[in-house]
């Protein structure tokens, strides 16, 4: 559990937000997260079978194929798009704790 985290559905998908900021959301059978900007980069760059762009206006996301990757590494992208959204604040409590 992340603190403030909240899922909704949107269109029948889940979507996971803290506030009215999403951070992980599943669209047209794709999984898409917000990353750190240049995490993201190298992703793309290192594992493009795995991670990809996903650009909407003045969104830049990240497409993830959930099913690639190990349960430990798709927590910890889950919680590294929570911090791109959550107040510094909460995040370094969770860390720090």
């Amino acid at each position: 559990m992340l603190p403030g985290a909240e899922e909704e559905h949107w269109y029948g998908a889940p979507l996971f937000k803290v506030g009215k900021k999403g951070f992980v959301h599943t669209w047209r059978g794709r999984v898409v997260m917000k990353l750190d900007r240049q995490h993201r980069e190298r992703l793309f760059e290192a594992r493009p079978d795995v991670f990809s762009p996903y650009v909407a206006g003045a969104l830049r996301w990240s497409y993830v194929e959930i099913d690639a990757l190990e349960l430990d590494e798709v927590a910890e992208l889950v919680r590294e798009a929570w911090t791109m959204v959550v107040p510094k604040k909460v995040s370094r409590a969770l860390y720090s704790a």
